[in-house]
């Protein structure tokens, strides 16, 4: 008898399959470099300076691969290429100026496009520039080369875009090997150590590039003893993972344990204010740099759901987080600490403690104590990562500090990966939101990432602020991200990173049009069309039959998938609806609730405490009122939860309908592996959908004993 080996199956290509680089395949290519400079810092110069001979390297094998695949050739300089991509010292035109350089940026992302009778040429001052302008032209397909004549200068609105993993070394007993993973195992780790193949993670760093993405924290926020050895025994293997993620210009973070410095070190305490500890950490630093020229920077969460802190020692976050940025400043480095504090241990008894205050009463009176290197990361909502929450106030409350939003690609609350819900609406929605209003000159929570908001000082603005950062999605499945529809996700938070003006729809069409490129880079239209009508609306469907009107949670505890209403309701979390006989939601007014609304400024502190002008999407995020309670569209709460329920589970079977008449397209236009996923999944949405509008309409039906109008079934 002989076995038979059987080898994985390569990755699936998502955004990136040959025919999406079609369109420039078929031309003559070139790139133009000058003579590099002596490289810095040991060796190795940061990815995105003038002397990364790597990037560059990578940047002509993209080349060599898109002109293989599709007959076209590499060509010389002056060899009258279609296409030009050259690193230049000054990048000139119109609208040239480079994007402010700060302390850890690695000089300007930005490049210019000029494309004359038909002659495309790229400009850029860095390889990782010029990288980019490359995936921008492959993004663009064949309307990168037609079209009348056009001159542009295209640069990121964040500094730092950042992607956080919550991989672990070792497989965790109760959340696994990737915490709130729900794409398999991790790509940087197998078997308790970091794998001995990482091609996978140089493929993946060639995804995010496409993106914008450059930079990626390679483990868990809770850092557990076994992941907190990276800083120290394991940094020669932290030094292959950059090495891997190096060639797409990919700067490598660790999230490291304020606990460290004990853990570690064996020094008797972690006091901020110790000098054996401030010297414990700048050895740390210089030895993780002389490793790591490029390395990135450190992301901390202290003070946090058990996770150790400068509380211990009567100091704060702004003692804690300077102690880490002291140790990475000499180096250019970045702090991340994250806001995402609060009590854990609330007795539900107790009505005074709001989770949604938490963040900005231990954040908002340090403004202005943070080192220039410290970025402190704010989650986009007050509590965590729901489907619909409140803008956290914190983006608006910390002028003088450089914040970063976070948001979460994987899906935690919105579906696991299991339902296909788009989350670029939401997030489109975040970064547009106004926080001192809409007036003519009112900024953006998109512009206080950016260091642009009101009162900004020059260190936050200079620095471009804190940028934006996100929770991965990514494992070890073949599909990246178990459901191959949530690659959009990922996918969507790159395109928001770089410019967070675009459209969600826009960039979805663009997630369609290259991933499912056939061979000569064309697509078929009802592919298109299909994948609109699943995820363009699929954010607010997955809204409508899981926790109505801003409420969150009511999800089973611990793994929160599915519906379970008093999950969370009598828990030390803080996560309570107070559904009772004769109402529901959260009273956070001045006047007789939590008094949360007086944390952001005006108009919205005063539009959230009325009940009169709330906006009805965020009712129970802010009020406690009756069942009977008519919401603008004329219905009541209770009446709007049975229709809202109903309705959402409609429109996953029409979400169902429309993937299904793609059928025929199977395997020609449509991968039949890729179909075969996405049937399983949404089969999976649909029971789970369904189960959300019986318990969820059970339950406020036998809470108010109000029957619905429609005489539609309810148990």
């Amino acid at each position: 008898m002989t076995s038979e080996i059987v080898v994985d199956p390569a990755p699936h290509p998502a955004w990136l399959p040959d025919g999406a680089l079609a369109a420039a395949g078929r031309r003559r290519v070139a790139v133009a470099t000058p003579e590099p400079a002596e490289p810095q810092r040991g060796g190795v110069a940061p990815p995105g300076s003038d002397s990364s001979p790597q990037v560059v390297a990578t940047l002509r094998a993209e080349l060599e691969r898109a002109t293989a695949a599709h007959g076209g050739a590499v060509v010389d300089p002056d060899g009258s290429p279609d296409l030009l991509l050259a690193l230049v010292h000054e990048v000139s035109g119109p609208g040239a100026r480079l994007p402010a350089r700060g302390p850890d940026t690695s000089g300007g992302d930005g490049f210019r496009i000029v494309r004359d009778g038909g002659r495309v040429t790229v400009t850029a001052e860095t390889p990782t520039a010029l990288l980019h302008g490359w995936f921008h032209v492959v993004r663009h397909g064949e309307t990168a080369f037609t079209g009348p004549d056009v001159d542009e200068r295209h640069a990121p609105a964040f500094a730092l875009r950042v992607l956080d993993h919550w991989d672990n070394v070792d497989v965790h007993p109760v959340m696994g090997q990737v915490e709130r993973g729900y794409s398999g195992g991790s790509i940087f780790y197998a078997d308790g150590r970091v794998r001995d193949d990482l091609s996978r993670v140089t493929t993946y760093a060639r995804l995010l590039a496409a993106t914008g993405v450059d930079r990626v924290c390679i483990n868990n926020v809770n850092v557990h003893a076994r992941e907190a050895r990276l800083l120290t025994d394991d940094l020669p293997e932290v030094a292959r993972v950059a090495a891997a993620m190096r060639p797409y210009g990919v700067r490598t973070h660790l999230a490291v344990s304020f606990a460290a410095p004990m853990t570690l070190g064996g020094l008797p305490t972690s006091d901020p204010l110790d000098d054996d500890v401030r010297a414990w950490w700048r050895a740390a630093a210089d030895r993780v740099w002389a490793t790591i020229p490029d390395f990135g920077g450190f992301v901390v969460k202290a003070d946090s759901e058990g996770q150790p802190g400068p509380f211990a020692y009567g100091r704060d976050h702004a003692d804690g987080a300077n102690l880490l940025a002291e140790a990475v400043a000499p180096h250019d480095g970045v702090v991340h600490w994250r806001a995402f504090v609060y009590d854990h241990t609330q007795d539900w008894r107790d009505r005074t403690t709001d989770r949604a205050r938490a963040a900005y009463d231990h954040f908002a009176p340090l403004d202005g104590r943070f080192a220039d290197n410290v970025v402190v990361q704010v989650k986009h909502g007050p509590i965590d990562f729901q489907t619909r929450e409140a803008v956290s106030p914190v983006l608006a409350g910390m002028p003088a500090t450089r914040l970063a939003l976070e948001l979460q690609v994987t899906q935690e609350y919105t579906g696991q990966q299991r339902h296909a819900c788009y989350l670029a609406p939401w997030w489109s929605e975040n970064l547009g939101f106004r926080p001192w209003g809409a007036g003519e000159d009112g900024a953006a929570v998109r512009d206080v990432v950016a260091g642009r908001g009101p009162s900004a000082p020059a260190a936050v603005a200079d620095a471009g602020g804190g940028g934006i950062a996100a929770v991965s999605n990514v494992g070890d499945d073949r599909f990246w991200t178990g459901h191959p529809l949530a690659q959009a996700n990922l996918y969507a938070f790159g395109r928001l990173a770089w410019d967070p003006t675009l459209e969600p729809a826009a960039i979805l069409d663009e997630w369609v049009g290259l991933t499912f490129a056939g061979p000569d880079g064309g697509l078929e239209p009802r592919v298109r069309e299909a994948l609109h009508a699943v995820l363009d609306d699929s954010w607010r469907t997955y809204e409508s039959y899981t926790a109505p009107l801003g409420v969150g949670f009511m999800v089973r505890p611990g793994h929160h998938y599915g519906p379970d209403v008093d999950g969370y309701e009598y828990t030390p979390w803080g996560t309570y609806h107070f559904a009772d006989r004769d109402g529901i939601g959260v009273d956070r007014t001045r006047a007789t609730g939590t008094g949360f609304t007086g944390q952001y400024p005006e108009p919205w502190r005063d539009v959230y405490e009325d009940l009169a002008t709330c906006p009805d999407e965020l009712l129970l995020f802010f009020h406690h009122v009756p069942y009977t309670h008519v919401l603008r569209s004329g219905v009541t709460v209770v009446q709007h939860v049975y229709d809202t329920h109903f309705a959402g589970v409609e429109r996953v079977r029409e979400a169902v309908a429309a993937w299904e008449s793609l059928a025929d397209l199977v395997p020609g236009a449509l991968p039949a592996d890729v179909d075969a996923r996405v049937r399983e999944r949404l089969a999976e949405q649909l029971r789970s959908a369904v189960e959300w509008r019986d318990q969820l309409n059970t339950y406020f039906f036998r809470k108010s004993g109000i029957p619905d109008a429609h005489g539609r079934t309810i148990f």
